[in-house]
């Protein structure tokens, strides 16, 4: 069916009218008057608790986290896996819809001047470039004398707020690494320091998601490229290559250091752990920024596998004992350290898998014990002679002011990137109506299942859970619950004495089912059955946890939200088709995120449903890049490769002889001149 948009005004007017007289001339059933007001009450009952909801998704999440890797035969088999996991993580995960030119290009880094610095090495500020218009900022230690060849470490940040690269544990390890005899490059970090810009929050790499482009790869890039200029150096030891960083730098390492095998040494400090850990614990189990659990990057594997595949290359994980953000050591240890270390033992190295439990301060810290540990580790590795931080390092520790190596005033975000990449997508042309559009329907609705990850599934059981029947209206409250082990919850109206037979509503609204009262009193004074019904992370259920935070989870997993919410629907509306033996139900829809849902539903399904009316929504996915949307707003929407390969015009051309209608939509906000 064409698409409507009542915005776009005299060309679109004739399908307008042809609506509005459907409305206008329906036969009348004469019914009593229900008020929105008083619907609110028995919308508002609690059908299935938040804590109940939450449980149940967390279950289902702790079930579809990987196994935790099997130890082979010999090292030869676990030398042959890892490559295939490696292999598999870069080419179909890290750099799926990245161009080769970016991904393939050498380390461009430009040294754009030096800080006066203390006894034992020279400090230089670094300005380098991540793809073509993105560029951060790095800051170079040295050893006073350079002589041969000289192990490098690379020192990553994490979440550390303003003060960046400047923060000053990273800053006192690079000098005492220097004096040391390692070069040490000090890296900045999307959204902090020198990037802290608008537009490169983390949860912008959703954005690159949806456009095709997957979010991990920026991540990846950006601190690959410090990798490369160290590797490129003529003075650095190739044999003698380490990582390391805390927190956000501490999965930086791990990542990094299991997919690039140039590394020789890595030091994570409290930065991840197996997602199972992270579901099961929950408080202090952190569930992370968007690139940690990013798209499909636990599909078939777990971060205990990228501890595997540092076998057999020495590595010391560190944690804190009662670290108060995330990964508490004795919760991490059983699967990340006890779990793994046989792999070490394949090769005869187990002494090369390492753990160090901070209990001085034993919050979430890289601080002076940590720190010792990281220097006897690399110190052994790297064949130096045993060293402690120098006394008088604090002496040494410049401000942020004097750190600044200054970035280009044009330099790109992380949205100005997914924008970019918006615009220029492109787009075929639909075939007009005939056999044509039938085939190129079926097509492209084969390929709306591979984005979304439309895997059926049924509804099990309706439960009735609440039954009113008073002042001319009847209800039911159901909670539907589906053979994959989710469910959603409805209410059903009806007047008394409107027919059984009456035609048949649904109603969606992003902010639950209770808002839609207004709506489903205008339905049910018109003789109609409604069935006003609330997905998967929407509703009261869905208010504690913040939905976004099991989304990304979901994503990481190789599911998307997107198509198991767009499942929940096609289900309700087969059984509430069951019910009323209506041939075909009219949707009604309130939000972006259900208008998204309920085009996909109709794309894939293009009998299900005679129309679709759409309140507030807009009028293409690109809304979500230029108003901006958050990520936290509209989660399951940021989707990989949605955009790339469809819009909410196109999903209403696969519906079929679906009439959509786009009654109110919302603009992207003006830009101040």
């Amino acid at each position: 069916m064409a698409w409507t948009d009542k915005k776009r005004g005299a060309a679109t007017l004739p399908a307008v009218l042809v609506l509005l007289a459907t409305q206008t001339f329906l036969p009348q059933t004469v019914v009593g008057q229900t008020e929105p007001k008083p619907l609110e009450q028995v919308l508002r009952q609690e059908i299935i608790t938040a804590q109940a909801a939450g449980f149940e998704l967390r279950r289902y999440l702790v079930n579809h986290v990987p196994a935790p890797p099997s130890v082979p035969a010999s090292s030869d088999n676990w030398d042959r896996e890892q490559s295939q996991i490696r292999r598999h993580l870069l080419k179909d995960v890290v750099f799926h819809g990245w161009p080769t030119e970016w991904v393939n290009s050498p380390p461009h880094f430009e040294e754009v001047g030096s800080i006066p610095s203390g006894p034992g090495y020279r400090v230089k500020k670094l300005r380098y470039e991540i793809i073509p218009g993105f560029h951060s900022a790095a800051i170079l230690y040295e050893p006073e004398r350079l002589h041969g060849k000289m192990p490098a470490v690379l020192n990553v940040n994490g979440h550390v707020g303003p003060l960046g690269k400047s923060v000053e544990y990273k800053q006192k390890r690079c000098i005492n690494f220097a004096r040391h005899g390692i070069i040490a490059l000090n890296l900045e970090w999307l959204s902090y320091g020198e990037l802290d810009r608008p537009g490169n929050e983390h949860w912008f790499g959703g954005h690159l998601d949806l456009v095709g482009t997957h979010e991990l790869g920026l991540f990846y890039l950006e601190m690959r490229k410090g990798l490369d200029y160290l590797y490129a150096r003529p003075d650095v030891d190739h044999g003698r290559l380490g990582v390391t960083g805390l927190s956000g730098g501490g999965w930086q390492t791990i990542v990094l250091s299991s997919l690039d095998e140039r590394v020789k040494a890595a030091v994570p400090v409290a930065g991840f752990s197996s997602m199972r850990t992270r579901l099961q614990v929950r408080e202090f189990g952190d569930l992370g920024d968007v690139e940690q659990s990013a798209t499909d990057l636990l599909t078939n594997q777990d971060y205990t596998h990228l501890i595997a595949m540092m076998a057999p290359r020495p590595t010391l994980l560190t944690y804190n004992a009662e670290d108060d953000c995330c990964f508490r050591a004795p919760a991490v240890k059983p699967l990340i350290f006890d779990g793994t270390r046989a792999f070490f033992r394949l090769y005869g190295e187990e002494k090369n898998l390492e753990w160090h439990e901070n209990r001085d301060p034993s919050d979430h810290n890289y601080q002076l014990d940590n720190r010792q540990a990281a220097y006897r580790f690399f110190s052994r590795h790297f064949g130096l002679p045993d060293f402690d931080e120098d006394e008088n390092i604090a002496g040494e520790i410049k401000s942020y002011d004097e750190l600044v190596v200054g970035l280009p005033p044009d330099n790109l975000t992380i949205l100005d990137l997914a924008r970019k990449i918006g615009r220029s997508l492109p787009r075929s042309t639909v075939p007009p109506e005939g056999a044509a559009r039938q085939q190129w329907a079926g097509s492209e609705r084969e390929k709306l299942r591979q984005v979304v990850r439309f895997r059926p599934f049924h509804l099990a059981s309706a439960w009735t859970v609440a039954i009113t029947k008073s002042k001319g209206l009847e209800t039911k409250s159901y909670l539907f619950n589906m053979d994959n082990g989710l469910t959603s919850d409805g209410v059903w109206l009806k007047a008394i004495n409107a027919p059984e037979n009456t035609a048949a509503t649904l109603i969606l609204d992003d902010k639950g089912k209770s808002a839609a009262n207004t709506e489903i009193s205008n339905r049910v004074n018109r003789g109609e059955q409604v069935l006003a019904l609330d997905l998967l992370f929407t509703g009261h259920a869905w208010t504690i946890p913040e939905p976004y935070e099991y989304v990304q989870i979901l994503h990481g997993l190789g599911e998307r939200p997107l198509g198991i919410e767009a499942g929940q629907l096609i289900q309700t509306a087969l059984w509430m088709k069951r019910l009323t033996r209506e041939p075909k139900l009219r949707l009604e829809v309130r939000g972006r995120r259900n208008q998204t849902v309920a085009l996909v539903a109709a794309a894939l399904e293009p009998e299900l449903f005679s129309e679709i009316i759409v309140h507030e929504g807009m009028a293409s996915l690109g809304f979500l890049l230029e108003a901006p949307v958050p990520y936290t707003e509209a989660p399951d929407l940021f989707c990989l490769d949605l955009y790339k390969y469809f819009d909410l015009d196109r999903l209403a051309d696969m519906a079929g002889t679906t009439k959509v209608v786009l009654e109110h939509r919302v603009e992207p906000p003006k830009k101040s001149s």
